[in-house]
């Protein structure tokens, strides 16, 4: 699952990722969304949640919690960009919501 895509496949998967507030990270092949909870407990109960999901895919996001918002960052480091992996946690994060 960690090959690079085409450019077919890519778009495939970033349109719908983009059209949920998802944005590409300028400078890297990576995106980027920012979380926003209505407190603390809730914002890390969901970064629980998706590293659960994390652990079990063996894929972990770059992350930052302060309060109630998480900013988060996915990029398949192996690859040094975007890939399906990717893909797969930012719909599994959105869904976690």
């Amino acid at each position: 699952m960690n090959d690079q895509l085409s450019d077919e496949a890519r778009k495939l998967l970033l349109e719908p990722l983009l059209a949920n507030g998802w944005v590409e990270v300028e400078g890297r092949d990576a995106i980027s969304k920012t979380f926003e909870f209505r407190n603390f407990v809730e914002a890390f109960g969901w970064m629980t949640r998706v590293a659960l999901w994390s652990e079990k895919w063996n894929h972990h996001p770059e992350w930052c919690n302060v309060y109630k918002t998480v900013e988060v960052v996915l990029i398949t480091h192996d690859l040094d960009g975007f890939s399906a992996l990717d893909a797969k946690l930012a719909r599994k994060m959105d869904g976690l919501v």
